[in-house]
């Protein structure tokens, strides 16, 4: 990660070009072919992450039938098996092991009870069929990736040279960008999109006045608490749809 400019207004504006494999758990795949909004988090001021949403989640998968033995490397991480070395055909090192003959994969064991790394050292068990890809965010992870960009956001404001910075709005991968608006109550909401992507900013702030109709002026909802709101959802995914279609919004949005 490197940083490419940092602008002295008050207002600065923080890009950071990364690599494909920082921030890798936030990246889409690359074959995207669609400007698209991919997920939407909201912070509370303290770092903990009281919504998420996935709008569009592309998935590349490849699956392919092996002989023994296995010309790929797994092992287990962060409760998944993933491939650790070796590329061919579109399975990519880091993908996840997601399906064994049909059989989905959940954790380090098949769906039916087997223990995956077991079953493919067993040479009876060749031919095989392997479906390999991104394994999706567990809800530990998104925790975690919320409370680490709440730490980035805060030390982004305590770098700038001038006093009041507004801290990290966007960060930039080639396949994704990550935007942020903070309110002046601290409240911090996300928005992961297309590159290509235009009118998010304009978005952020519609996504901002959702939550003030249809989560503060609910009597049932606590302040920093996580948001479970029907409408709250309904007008988030309209205004995810219209952003997507049109790309801003306009004056009567």
């Amino acid at each position: 990660m490197y940083l490419k400019k940092t602008t002295t207004t008050k207002n600065n504006r923080v890009r950071m070009l990364m690599s494909r494999d920082t921030f890798s758990q936030l990246q889409t795949e690359a074959d995207v072919v669609k400007m698209a909004i991919f997920s939407v988090y909201v912070v509370n001021k303290a770092g903990g992450l009281i919504y998420q949403y996935d709008n569009y989640v592309p998935r590349s998968e490849v699956e392919k039938t092996f002989s023994y033995p296995l010309d790929l490397v797994l092992k287990h991480h962060d409760e998944k098996v993933i491939v650790s070395f070796g590329q061919r055909d579109g399975i990519k090192v880091g993908h996840a092991l997601l399906s064994i003959n049909g059989v989905d994969v959940i954790g380090k064991n098949t769906a039916d009870g087997k223990d995956t790394l077991e079953y493919l050292k067993d040479p009876a068990n060749y031919p095989v069929s392997i479906r390999f890809g991104r394994a999706r965010l567990s809800s530990n992870e998104k925790l975690m990736l919320a409370s680490m960009f709440h730490s980035l956001f805060a030390i982004g404001s305590q770098l700038s040279p001038e006093v009041g910075s507004s801290g990290i709005e966007m960060l930039e991968t080639d396949v994704f960008k990550l935007h942020c608006f903070q309110t002046l109550t601290g409240i911090k909401f996300i928005v992961l999109a297309d590159p290509r992507q235009s009118g998010i900013d304009a978005l952020l702030k519609k996504i901002y006045e959702i939550y003030s109709d249809f989560a503060l002026k609910n009597p049932f909802y606590s302040l920093e608490m996580p948001i479970r709101c029907e409408l709250f959802d309904q007008n988030l995914k309209s205004a995810l749809e219209v952003a997507e279609k049109a790309g801003n919004f306009g004056a009567g949005s």
